[in-house]
């Protein structure tokens, strides 16, 4: 994914280059083809049995079908989810529009069928998806040199050719090349917590493994040889892609609708969509916080201040932005939930101030608006906001009754192997001694990779790392010069680094939406809990325009709010945190002496 967005964005940039100075620009962009394999049961609600249904592929012709893939994926892990994401073909019927359907792998319901019911069954089912999908469905058909391929790949071409469904040629890809094959069983055996040595099969004693080193990125010569006999199976896959639509998923933030009182509501903006009300509400509340920040009489020097920075808010078209966080922090506070004074940029913003969103003056500090919200660069304004760990959980809840469960999520996060953990994990399933895999990942240098250590000149080596450091780094690459099971160990995780290990929940993010969720990403849930999380992560769901807020919880506001309560029990004196002072001689008498512990950010 990452490959395609970065060689579409330098053939842009190429185009661009080339208008300016007549230049002919060979390279094309690549169309990105989404799709996804879903695993259709009888009924993905049933959970009295297990169920993983038939293996089919899907993939969205336009953004309607990318919408409705969403949608179909969004079911599957929320509502379907038994040992893995279900859907069934009820959902199929009420989101099939604007889809392709390949029949899948020997796991789809067709081949299945053939393969261990009957010919008259796999047929049955074969007329359903065409009765569903006409045109759009193809009978997938592989050759990974493999007997049960051999024995229902002649009836599935004789079945489309009866029912005039088109073939397509397709290879399962779990690695880019074939030597690759042994990695990728490693990564297998790290998933499942198994040994290499054991057996490939099924039942005790024996592991999950592929049968064969086909499942590589073949080459479009290799594939026209492997299906010379039906050339149309591979001339259909141009067909496929034809009918994929070119369209765009990144848009403008959107912003949730702010309900803002009677008074304000402009009837224009239910016309042109404009943000009047909106605008005009902010104002009122911030010019009503600055006569309590800075008095009822408001000195010229705010008042320029407040009128540009509400100017920029206006030309942004960020007012919700503000109120939304204006609203939550502010009933965080009515909740008694400690809220931090703020960090970042925000801090120079006075409209913030004005709205208790920080609580720190930046006219005082002569801190710069323009880091925060630049006219001349439109962004999107980020604002990190600090709860106490424990009234986190209360302003979430208060936000998802606000804009309702089915808008408010988490991110979700996808950790990769990192270079020592790459090496434990595979001499795990080698069965590399635990001193030599230890010995072996204390080598890498702390934050190094060893593709970047591998990927080195000698000299640029000596540049990059310290005297004590190069000398670990040229055993490692002694090591992986080797033959033993060390090298083994060291060039397979070489391979295996940066792949995904597992996925987690973004500390802080939380996305909200202006409607239902699944409308724009397709969600899952979290552990052992009803909110939703996203399937993509921070950086995607930002690209998709969803509004993403950071909530951190942190355990220092909830050390600060017991103090005060022991104080107060112990001395019956009330503390304000907010009124301390930040020049008070023995608090940095006390600094200076090192008489401090846990002390964070200051």
């Amino acid at each position: 994914m990452n490959a395609v967005n970065k060689h579409n964005a330098g053939v842009k940039s190429k185009k661009k280059e080339a208008e300016i100075t007549g230049a002919t620009v060979t390279a094309k962009e690549m169309k990105p083809i989404i799709g996804c394999e879903f695993f259709v049961c009888e009924n993905h609600l049933d959970k009295s049995r297990k169920d993983n249904g038939y293996q089919i592929v899907i993939i969205a012709k336009n953004k309607n079908g990318y919408h409705n893939l969403a949608k179909l994926s969004s079911h599957a892990f929320v509502n379907g989810f038994y040992y893995i994401p279900r859907i069934d073909k009820k959902l199929i019927e009420e989101y099939k529009e604007d889809l392709i359907v390949l029949t899948g792998n020997l796991y789809g319901e067709v081949p299945s069928k053939i393969l261990n019911i009957g010919e008259n069954q796999a047929e049955e089912a074969l007329l359903w998806w065409k009765e569903q999908f006409g045109d759009d469905l193809y009978v997938e058909i592989m050759r990974h040199n493999q007997e049960d391929e051999d024995r229902v790949n002649p009836t599935l071409i004789s079945l489309a050719r009866k029912h005039d469904v088109k073939l397509i040629a397709s290879n399962n890809t779990y690695y880019r090349k074939k030597e690759d094959s042994n990695a990728h069983d490693i990564l297998l055996c790290v998933k499942d917590g198994e040994k290499q040595a054991t057996p490939i099969g099924r039942g005790r004693g024996y592991r999950y493994g592929m049968p064969n080193k086909e499942y590589y990125f073949k080459s479009p010569d290799q594939m026209k040889e492997l299906f010379k006999d039906v050339p149309e199976a591979i001339s259909n896959v141009q067909e496929v892609v034809d009918k994929v639509e070119a369209y765009q998923l990144a848009r403008d933030v959107l912003l949730p609708a702010f309900d803002i009182p009677e008074q304000f509501v402009h009837e224009e903006d239910q016309v042109d969509g404009g943000k009047r009300g909106e605008n005009a509400f902010l104002r009122h509340l911030v010019y009503e916080g600055a006569k309590k920040r800075y008095g009822e009489e408001l000195s010229e020097v705010v008042i320029e201040r407040l009128d540009f920075e509400l100017g920029v808010i206006e030309k942004t078209g960020y007012p919700g932005y503000f109120l939304i966080v204006e609203d939550f922090i502010r009933e965080a506070r009515n909740m008694d939930v400690s809220v931090g004074p703020g960090r970042g940029s925000a801090a120079g913003s006075v409209a913030a101030y004005c709205l208790w969103i920080t609580n720190i003056d930046p006219l005082k500090y002569d801190l710069l608006f323009e880091r925060f919200l630049n006219p001349d660069r439109v962004s999107m304004p980020d604002i990190d906001i600090d709860f106490d760990d424990e009234g986190r959980s209360r302003v979430m809840d208060y936000v998802i009754e606000k804009y309702g469960s089915n808008q408010v999520a988490q991110i979700i996060t996808y950790g990769t192997m990192a270079a020592k953990s790459s090496i434990r994990d595979t001499a795990r399933v080698l069965d590399l001694p635990l001193f030599d895999a230890d010995r072996i990942a204390k080598l890498i240098p702390n934050m190094s990779k060893l593709g970047k250590i591998f990927g080195l000149s000698e000299k640029e080596l000596g540049q990059k790392f310290r005297a004590e450091d190069l000398e670990k780094v040229n055993e490692l690459l002694n090591i992986a010069d080797g033959s033993d099971l060390q090298a083994e160990t060291l060039n397979l995780a070489r391979t295996l680094e940066g792949s995904v290990r597992n996925t987690g929940i973004h500390a802080c993010g939380v996305i909200i939406t202006p409607d239902d969720i699944t409308k724009f990403v397709p969600v899952s849930l979290a552990k052992d809990s009803d909110l939703y999380v996203t399937q993509f992560d921070n950086s995607v769901v930002e690209d998709a325009g969803l509004l993403k807020m950071d909530f951190l919880g942190l355990k220092t506001l909830t050390l600060i709010k017991d103090t005060v309560k022991i104080v107060k029990a112990k001395h019956d004196i009330l503390l304000d945190p907010e009124t301390f002072p930040l020049d008070d001689e023995e608090t940095y008498a006390l600094f200076q002496r090192g008489e401090t512990v846990g002390g964070v950010s200051v």
